[in-house]
């Protein structure tokens, strides 16, 4: 039976060779793309904030962060949904990882709010199980490939933040996947209040309507500042 080894990936794809210079290190001000199915890893350190901003209105970002002194501690929606007692963070909220530590605040949000901390990244398996007989960008491999590009490895598949992904849960607790609900532009906040290692993925989903009816992946875009 095959070992499993969470930081190798099962393909690849761009996201192996678009990492920020200096392993991972931005510039200060910068706006950042993440092309459309591939992911970015981004050191931040404690007390700089991180804009995403979802220009097409109708991508959704996986989004993780690792505590950078130990990749072993990172955000978990298990634990943050049992800290904030629901299931969809709002501004002024900690997001908190497996070791309960408020790894990160979040600021600002100038969409609806609806987002996702109950579903799995994708990853090849499930879009064999959608239907794909060729390998398929999935944001596993993208969270994978985000760290090797920055001399890292993954030491797990944490569940992500999924920014904009919208899952309704009926009376009767059934999910749903539907179409975002935010507008061109709209954007998120979060502070670190660590130093941590931020992994962004442009979810490559184009067989449900996760992003957007016409299932079209498009970019995000982030940017790294300090509060003056």
């Amino acid at each position: 039976m095959k070992t499993f080894n969470p930081a190798k990936p099962d393909g690849e794809n761009e996201t192996l060779t678009i990492a920020l210079p200096d392993s991972g290190t931005p510039t200060l001000g910068n706006t950042y793309q993440v092309p459309a199915r591939c992911g970015i890893a981004v050191k931040m350190t404690a007390g700089q904030s991180i804009k995403i901003t979802n220009p097409s209105g109708h991508q959704v970002c996986d989004f993780w962060a690792f505590y950078q002194h130990d990749l072993n501690e990172y955000l978990s929606m298990e634990h943050l949904r049992t800290s904030l007692g629901k299931i969809i963070p709002v501004p002024g909220d900690a997001i908190v990882s497996n070791m309960r530590r408020p790894l990160l605040t979040f600021l600002v949000d100038s969409s609806p709010g609806i987002h996702d901390t109950l579903i799995a990244a994708c990853d090849h398996q499930r879009y064999q199980q959608l239907g794909c007989n060729d390998y398929h960008d999935n944001c596993t491999d993208n969270l994978r490939m985000a760290l090797l590009a920055i001399g890292c490895q993954a030491p797990a598949i944490p569940s992500p933040f999924n920014l904009w992904m919208n899952v309704p849960v009926d009376a009767s607790g059934n999910t749903s996947f539907e179409a975002p609900l935010c507008s061109a532009g709209d954007y998120v906040v979060f502070k670190a209040e660590y130093d941590v290692i931020i992994v962004l993925s442009a979810c490559p989903q184009d067989i449900t309507p996760v992003n957007g009816a016409n299932c079209q992946p498009a970019p995000v875009d982030f940017m790294i500042f300090i509060d003056d």
